[in-house]
């Protein structure tokens, strides 16, 4: 696979991963009963390491690393932040409201780690905007 066949597996995933996080989201919070469902437990942990593992081979193929280069630092402690609040607003969060609140700050980094991406720039959007 060449590096664009990559970057594009990438993208997908991300893509996939959003949509399924708000998908889950939107169940957490009007149908909380639906999210027992087998392919919601199982797929999104898929995509999401196909994800994961596409990120961490394109860093290597643009030899480009966290804690080197400034933006992909800010990508993985965005990733990190995402991880936990998306954990808050699926599973941990005490109650609707907070897992709500949770859901509503996971969108917001997922979309700055989006911004980050694109501007490989840890200002993200303020750089592309601006």
């Amino acid at each position: 696979m060449s590096y664009l066949d990559w970057r594009w597996l990438h993208i997908g995933c991300a893509t996939l991963s959003f949509a399924l996080f708000v998908l889950r989201g939107g169940l957490m919070l009007w149908r909380p009963q639906a999210l027992r469902q087998r392919w919601l437990r199982v797929v999104p942990h898929v995509v999401d390491t196909i994800f994961l593992g596409s990120g961490l081979y394109l860093a290597t193929l643009i030899r480009q690393y966290p804690f080197v280069h400034g933006w992909l630092t800010a990508k993985v402690f965005g990733l990190i932040a995402y991880i936990i609040l998306g954990s808050l607003a699926l599973k941990h969060g005490r109650t609707r409201g907070a897992r709500a609140a949770a859901f509503v700050a996971g969108v917001t980094v997922f979309l700055y780690i989006v911004g980050v991406a694109r501007a490989h720039d840890p200002l993200s959007w303020w750089r592309i905007l601006g």
